[in-house]
């Protein structure tokens, strides 16, 4: 699933591409993609984007006359810069959305359609797609402790809530503790000032070495490489291939469809957790669907 970083790779290479440009037609392939009746979709057609902005793991585009649309690729999702009018054919192809200087073109790896597009009349209504997780760049380190903390829950997940950190997956995740040398399955309320100190500033770190990172590596162009998988990433998908911290094996931790992968010697203090008592209590601390954990909302 596209996280922070990645997301706001996809919004500076629009925002060159689509701000000031007027939205001259949306053409959606697929029935499941857009979930709103009201506005109507045709609405925003005609309509010049005045603004981008990341709402947790959306896009939201902001059109004159108030009208906004919203994005959520989920896991499979992907956004391209094509040539006006591309076509499309084939299953993967779900949405374009044609600009006189091209057309930015929605796809969707697998069977299953998850991604969605919904259509907000009014600023004021942003609200509901927001789960209320804190932008970690716009807190101090009493507050981020102060929201993870608040419940008592694995440091996988509380990452990972979008009810309390804004933008955060499994893949960014895992990288933040290794980076921090924090067991993914030690408890928030069990940290120390250390420890609490190590989370902040690497999460803050990580996020900020992608958030540079990925567009250079698109080099000027746009961003087709969105994966969570990257050759340069400590431990996430790195089963098996050597820490770059220690050379220790990276180890992971399976749990219902998830995995969570760490460094055992720089982590764990040696200490393997990739067995069934760890996994029943990550997946106790776990929503079952990804529907489920995009659901969460602050109470």
């Amino acid at each position: 699933m596209p996280e922070l970083p990645d997301i706001t790779a996809y919004i500076a290479a629009l925002e060159t591409r689509v701000v000031g440009e007027t939205l001259e037609h949306i053409r959606v392939a697929s029935p499941f993609l857009l979930r709103t009746a009201q506005p109507p979709l045709a609405s925003a057609e005609g309509r010049e984007v005045r603004e981008l902005r990341r709402i947790g793991k959306r896009i939201a585009f902001g059109l004159e006359g108030n009208l906004w649309l919203m994005l959520h690729l989920m896991i499979a999702g992907r956004l391209h810069w094509r040539a006006k009018g591309a076509k499309l054919s084939g299953r993967q192809n779900l949405a374009a959305f044609d600009f006189a200087n091209g057309s930015l073109v929605l796809t969707e790896a697998g069977s299953k359609h998850r991604a969605s597009l919904h259509v907000v009349g009014g600023e004021e209504n942003l609200a509901e797609f927001d789960a209320g997780g804190i932008d970690v760049f716009a807190a101090d380190l009493n507050e981020f402790r102060s929201v993870l903390s608040a419940e008592n829950h694995t440091l996988k997940r509380a990452l990972t809530d979008p009810r309390l950190l804004s933008g955060i997956g499994n893949a960014y995740s895992d990288e933040i503790l290794h980076a921090a040398q924090l067991s993914p399955i030690a408890l928030t309320q069990k940290l120390n000032l250390e420890e609490w100190k190590r989370l902040f500033t690497a999460t803050r770190e990580t996020l900020k070495l992608w958030m540079d990172r990925l567009p250079k590596e698109a080099e000027g162009s746009f961003p087709e490489k969105v994966t969570a998988f990257r050759k340069d990433m400590a431990v996430h998908g790195r089963y098996g291939l050597p820490c770059p911290r220690c050379g220790e094996k990276v180890l992971r931790i399976r749990y219902a469809d998830k995995e969570t992968n760490y460094c055992a010697r720089c982590q764990t203090g040696g200490k393997v957790l990739a067995d069934r008592s760890w996994s029943r209590l990550l997946g106790s601390d776990w929503p079952r669907t990804l529907e489920e954990l995009e659901a969460l909302k602050r109470k």
